[in-house]
């Protein structure tokens, strides 16, 4: 049953949000597990979210902000209002012929913002192509790829405040930015995003050096790459190292690369020939997927839940897995890296 509070059936004006009980979230999550929201509410204007949260139904219960739940994994039904931003639109706020400051609503997909940005000559989001989600969801962990954060480009986040109760533009330095890190993500039951602003140039310098990038272009015969470029061949790259969720559920890197210290890092890779090691802000990164594929779980699987025979950074969902099943087989890798590496691995979705 689904209904539309203050719109009657033949009414002309638009729907603002839709409510529904006991909703399905097979459907709206790319691991594809089963799971069943109490409540369901789908957000047109940012405007009406004040209303929807005070409704009699939800107002007491727990909530949970999700897009298009290629970041979250759902162990159980929700007990709660589960809502989702399905706000849309692009628009240019500032364009100095050089620079353009752009606003997305939080509803708009990332990659057709990717490939709408490009459209435009614009430059910025290239090495972020063809990353699932939406533009909302993209602050809450600093989506990177490539060489490249969401946090290079962002200005601000629009985002409805729980606590104050009122709409807030947040700057850059306000969203407390680190790597798949952010204020949004520390505190989750506070903020609901409802848009983004992103400072994107003209005539930026391309990010080439990342792994697989100058080689992918070499591949593509070419020599003056410009950001479609760019952004095709981190798109070749993607499709072909990571499975794609239409095809088998997951959702992309299920682990985040550890930091550790330098003196860690050196001990390490003297005692494990061929770690990847990369320079971080505040130490070294190390390859999560190299640490897990060294203990033997890329391609493992039992029953329908699995790691992926082409990267082993990513957890699948063969077809019936629970979300259970598959965090227990998350569980069983970290259990297994630490034992072996004395490193313990953090997972970069929300587990539920």
């Amino acid at each position: 049953m689904e209904f539309l509070p203050g719109f009657g059936m033949l009414s002309p004006m638009p729907v603002h949000y839709t409510f529904t009980p006991d909703a399905p979230l097979t459907r709206r999550n790319t691991f594809r597990v089963p799971a069943r929201a109490a409540w369901l509410a789908e957000i047109h204007d940012a405007a009406v979210i004040p209303e929807v949260l005070t409704l009699p139904q939800v107002k007491n219960l727990p909530l949970l902000v999700l897009g298009e739940g290629s970041n979250v994994l759902f162990t159980r039904d929700f007990d709660g209002l589960v809502l989702v931003m399905a706000n849309r639109g692009i628009e240019t706020l500032a364009d100095d012929g050089e620079t353009m400051l752009v606003r997305a609503a939080a509803g708009e997909d990332w990659h057709g913002l990717v490939r709408w940005s490009l459209a435009q000559g614009l430059c910025g989001l290239e090495n972020l192509s063809l990353i699932p989600g939406t533009a909302g969801a993209a602050p809450i962990q600093n989506i990177g790829a490539y060489g490249v954060e969401l946090s290079t480009t962002l200005e601000s986040v629009a985002a409805f405040d729980r606590q104050a109760g009122a709409q807030v533009q947040l700057t850059r330095t306000q969203c407390d930015f680190s790597y798949r890190q952010s204020i949004f993500k520390q505190q989750p039951d506070r903020w609901i995003i409802t848009g983004v602003d992103l400072h994107l140039h003209r005539n930026a310098r391309l990010k080439l050096d990342y792994a697989g990038v100058r080689e992918e272009l070499a591949v593509m015969h070419v020599a003056n790459p410009t950001a479609l470029d760019v952004s095709e061949a981190v798109c070749r790259l993607r499709r072909r190292k990571l499975p794609d969720p239409a095809v088998i559920g997951n959702a992309g890197s299920f682990f985040k690369n550890p930091v550790v210290s330098t003196d860690q890092a050196a001990r390490l890779q003297s005692a494990h020939a061929g770690l990847p090691i990369f320079n971080a802000p505040d130490g070294k990164k190390l390859s999560a997927a190299w640490l897990i594929e060294s203990c033997g779980w890329k391609g493992f699987r039992e029953g329908d839940a699995g790691v992926s025979d082409k990267h082993a950074l990513v957890l699948v969902n063969h077809g019936h897995a629970t979300g259970a099943q598959i965090w227990a087989l998350a569980q069983r890798i970290r259990d297994s890296v630490q034992e072996r590496f004395d490193i313990r691995l953090e997972p970069e979705p929300r587990i539920l």
